[in-house]
């Protein structure tokens, strides 16, 4: 592609690239930084009202040189949650972390500098990113540029709905039980969630919930993604342990034919929640399309290790009992109090829960994650792939997980979270990659398909990812809600 030089560029044009294409545009004079970063903002006048996906927006920082780094001058966004920029808020979707300003980068904020990202703005989470939909009553709901009225998913939401909207290519995300793939099935883009220990959480922290927790990005592009994750991964001083470096760049993986892959495939998922007619449809094709592709795929059972209920209950331990103190650490910085003045009710219940989980039940919380784990791993010896859907309905209406939260508590929230979920949290148990693909639609809807690989097979995933890309191309399905004049 080429734009005209020195002329404004369109907003339609900017939003039909990738960051490889726009870093590249760059690179080659067709377009300066300014101007890209001129679009941008542009594109987030232009639909992020509609979307509220967009929470702050500041002016470019970093002005990287053109071609000085692989994607110099891309505009981008960092999640309200995960990921600290030196004297910018970090909110966390929450009246209780109001106004609290990072004083440094954080290691991965460094790498996205390094990449030469140009950040122009945070992303909205749900409170403490705690729910698999965003819609905090701090900032507002976002909405699902595909449908208004429906949930962008979460928990990072926000940079899912201002991908798929056109405000920027790529978007920074983090995912505990889901919220990279939730938010990429739910607004049709292509979502990575790494390896345990792929991308550094550090310095304020080693794991997050209790390594449940990862770093990486949302999408609209396979190359994106792998790009971005050949930019970010790898250890940092004093990180307590690390993934596997890969043989070659994640971005020349996805160039290379997977060969014949053997895949497993779950259609019902774990906790007895049946998948909707559409979206066990939608596995039934992408099984056909597989096929074709030469792949060898089989429908069977798997199992979690563990009963769904001991699922749901070591989840809650374990999560609850890093929210409490996590909150604690804010009350005491912030000066604020723990109540219902500062915290959502849903928020509060998790809090009050996690105090009263005990030394033995968190331990008991961790043979689980252990169980889970080995289990997996003999999955593995067996098959190259698991293949599910993404989510077992469409985007869901706003206010669907609200309704009668208030009166949960901390286990009947992840109970209902992992029940709208019930595909992606077995792989952040386990720490291992998995992604979602848009491959699906139903009356224009993005239906999402899950991959998950062996721990540190992040390699086998972007193979497929760009076999599939090439197949089944994605990009050219536009949402309503589009960034363009």
């Amino acid at each position: 592609m080429s734009l005209p030089k020195g002329l404004l560029v369109k907003i339609s044009e900017y939003a039909s690239c990738d960051a490889v294409a726009l870093a590249d545009l760059i690179a080659r004079g067709e377009v300066t930084t300014a101007e890209v970063a001129d679009a941008a903002a542009r594109a987030g006048e232009a639909v992020n009202p509609q979307i509220n996906a967009v929470v702050e927006t500041w002016p470019p920082e970093d002005t990287p040189a053109p071609g000085s780094a692989p994607l110099a001058g891309v505009p981008f966004l960092i999640k309200d949650l995960g990921v600290a920029m030196a004297g910018k808020r970090s909110e966390l979707g929450s009246r209780l972390a109001a106004g609290s300003v990072s004083p440094e980068d954080s290691f991965l904020m460094r790498r996205f500098r390094q990449a030469g990202l140009v950040t122009i703005g945070r992303t909205s989470t749900p409170e403490m990113a705690y729910s698999t939909t965003t819609e905090p009553e701090f900032y507002g709901a976002t909405r699902n540029p595909w449908s208004l009225d429906l949930s962008a998913g979460g928990s990072s939401g926000g940079s899912g709905a201002a991908v798929a909207a056109g405000i920027v290519p790529l978007a920074h995300a983090t995912d505990a039980a889901g919220s990279i793939r939730v938010p990429a099935s739910s607004n049709g883009l292509f979502g990575l969630k790494p390896t345990r220990g792929r991308v550094s959480q550090g310095p304020g922290a080693d794991e997050v919930f209790s390594g449940l927790a990862v770093q990486g990005s949302l999408s609209r592009s396979v190359r994106d993604s792998a790009v971005l994750l050949d930019l970010i991964e790898g250890p940092e001083p004093g990180d307590p342990y690390f993934a596997t470096r890969p043989d070659r760049p994640y971005a020349a993986e996805a160039r290379l034919d997977p060969g014949r892959l053997r895949i497993a495939v779950l259609r019902q998922p774990w906790g007895g929640r049946q998948p909707t007619a559409p979206v066990s449809a939608a596995l039934t094709e992408t099984v056909r399309m597989l096929d074709s592709l030469g792949h060898h795929v089989e429908e069977i059972p798997l199992d979690l290790g563990v009963s769904w209920e001991e699922f749901v209950l070591g989840n809650a331990r374990m999560w609850t009992a890093n929210l409490a103190p996590w909150i604690d650490s804010i009350s005491a910085a912030t000066g604020r109090p723990v109540d219902e003045t500062t915290l959502e009710p849903v928020t509060l219940a998790s809090y009050r829960y996690g105090h009263q989980v005990t030394a033995d039940e968190f331990v008991r919380a961790l043979a689980i994650r252990n169980q889970v784990s080995r289990t997996f791993a003999q999955h593995f010896a067996r098959y190259d792939l698991l293949l599910s859907p993404t989510l077992p309905e469409p985007p869901v209406p706003l206010g669907v997980y609200g309704d009668g939260a208030d009166r949960l508590d901390g286990l009947g929230w992840l109970d209902r979270i992992l029940d709208r979920s019930p595909y992606t949290a077995a792989a952040n148990v386990s720490g291992v990659p998995s992604m979602s693909v848009p491959l699906a639609e139903h009356e224009g809807l993005p239906i999402g398909m899950q991959f998950t690989a062996a721990f540190g097979r992040e390699d086998l995933l972007f193979r497929l990812a760009g076999q599939l890309e090439r197949a089944a191309p994605w990009t050219h399905r536009k949402p309503p809600i589009w960034a363009a004049e």
